[in-house]
């Protein structure tokens, strides 16, 4: 099936996407998450937080006394809509 691969890849977005809402999760822990390296697991970060602002959520870095985690919060559409990509 020529469009797997890329089915699989979205699939995986969505996933890390979701488990970024529910839980506080760094790069490593996301990686395991995802049973990918820690490298994709920053690919992936990047590439949902390209596609945020458009699609109405926001991915940002937060540290507190336990380390760096990623946190997903909602875009206002208003703000969304206008967003430079």
């Amino acid at each position: 099936m020529p469009y797997e691969r890329t089915f699989h890849i979205e699939q995986r977005f969505i996933k890390a996407l979701r488990l970024l809402r529910e839980k506080r999760l760094n790069a490593r822990q996301l990686a395991l998450a995802l049973d990918v390296s820690t490298s994709t697991a920053l690919r992936i970060v990047a590439e949902l937080r390209r596609r945020g602002y458009a699609s109405g959520y926001a991915i940002r870095s937060v540290r507190d006394d336990n380390g760096w985690y990623y946190e997903v919060s909602d875009v206002p559409k208003s703000e969304g809509e206008g967003a430079v990509q």
